[in-house]
Formats: structure tokens, C-alpha cells, sequence
């Protein structure tokens, strides 16, 4: 597979692969609309903003902001990318099906048992300080999986993890339909995992692949 190198602030707003009251009752259609297409948004346009001014600082070769527009890259473009694997990993309740035989094979091989990688993984969720993710990645360097538990969008990552299950804890996530109860979010949004995607994204993964539009790899 390849894809085209997108153009340095070229980046674009996945569509949803579902409508806004897909994913009722668990996530409401309004803060499905405002997460997306306000949120989501506003991280696609401060990755363009901040990969634009560092083209600027290299055709001006004044790198006195180069702090303050590496920040910007890492947050929003993490965003980016953990928000577009969490539209892509749900889907409308008891629709997602079940694990996939990899999926189920390389989370016994490291976790012991599918039980256990749950508990760690909505644990690191409702433990995140402050807004963060919970993150199932594949991790080529050890050749497994690993969850991670990232602060802000890019805080507490491992290098070239390649994730493929993505929980949003920010509070904007939730607070219309849970208010602060971010566990009781954390344990109904496991009724709208999409175990067919996730399957397939960990073969990807595996392959050193992150398509972030859903089905644009089949």
C-alpha cells in the first residue's frame, strides 16, 4: 500500500463513518457534532497553522519561534491522529462484533487474558490527570502490544508506537451525556468498539501502516 505525502498544512477533516446519532445512547448526537466538528477541527487547522509557519521559519531561516511551533506541531498533530482512529474504532452499539483471531491471540500473548488487558486498559483511561487518551498500540520495536495512557494528546508516548485502539477522556468526550462520571463513559464505550477495525488495524500496524480515513486501505 501507499498513499500520497500530504503537503505541509494540507491536512483535512475525516468525515465520520457513521451519522451524528449513530453512536446513541452511549454518545449523544450533539456531543458527537461539537467533538468532531468543532474539537476535531480544531486540531486539523492548528497542525496546517503550525506546519505553515515552520515552512515560513525555514524560507526565512528564523527559527526564534521554533519552540513554540514544535509544540504546536506535536499537540495538534497528535490530535489529529488519536481523533481520527477514535472515529474509525466505533461503531453503532452491538454492531462492532467480537475480537479478531490476531487481536485476540496478540492480547493473550502479552496481557494473559483479554479480562486483564480491559481492566489495564479502561483503568488507564479513568487515571489519565487531567484530559488525556487511553492508547492499545503495536509497538514494532518490542513486536507487541502495549497500552499506553497519554496526557494532553502527546504526552507519555513511546517512540514509534502505532496505535490502533483510541478512548478520548477529555472531558468534551463525555460531559453532555456523563457529566464528571468518566468511568461509567469509560464502561459503556466498550459497547461501541468495532473489533472488525480494530482487527485490521493491528495487521496494518504490524505492517508499519496508519491510515487515518476508514476504509481507505481496503
Amino acid at each position: 500500500m501507499s498513499y500520497l505525502m500530504i503537503p505541509p498544512g494540507g491536512h483535512q477533516l475525516p468525515p465520520l463513518p457513521y451519522p451524528y446519532n449513530a453512536l446513541e445512547p452511549v454518545i449523544g448526537a450533539e456531543t458527537l457534532k461539537i467533538h468532531h466538528d468543532r474539537h476535531h477541527l480544531s486540531y486539523v487547522e492548528g497542525l496546517n497553522k503550525a506546519e505553515r509557519k515552520l515552512v515560513e521559519a525555514r524560507q526565512q531561516n528564523d527559527f526564534s519561534l521554533i519552540k513554540h511551533w514544535e509544540r504546536e506541531l506535536a499537540f495538534h498533530g497528535s490530535g489529529h491522529i488519536l481523533h481520527s482512529l477514535y472515529w474509525a474504532i466505533m461503531a453503532p452499539p452491538s454492531r462492532g462484533g467480537q475480537p479478531g483471531p490476531h487481536t485476540r491471540g496478540q492480547v493473550a500473548a502479552y496481557f494473559g487474558n483479554f479480562r486483564s488487558f480491559q481492566e489495564q486498559f479502561s483503568a488507564a483511561a479513568a487515571d489519565v490527570e487531567g484530559s488525556g487518551w487511553a492508547v492499545l498500540v503495536w509497538n514494532p520495536a518490542w513486536q507487541r502490544l502495549e497500552v499506553l495512557m497519554v496526557e494532553k494528546h502527546q504526552n507519555l508516548t513511546q517512540w514509534g508506537a502505532i496505535p490502533i485502539l483510541t478512548v478520548d477522556v477529555w472531558e468534551h468526550a463525555y460531559y453532555l451525556n456523563y457529566q464528571n462520571r468518566r468511568r461509567d463513559y469509560i464502561n459503556a464505550w466498550w459497547q461501541l468498539v468495532n473489533w472488525l477495525e480494530v482487527e485490521t488495524r493491528l495487521l496494518l500496524a504490524m505492517q508499519g501502516q496508519l491510515p487515518l480515513i476508514p476504509g481507505s486501505y481496503r
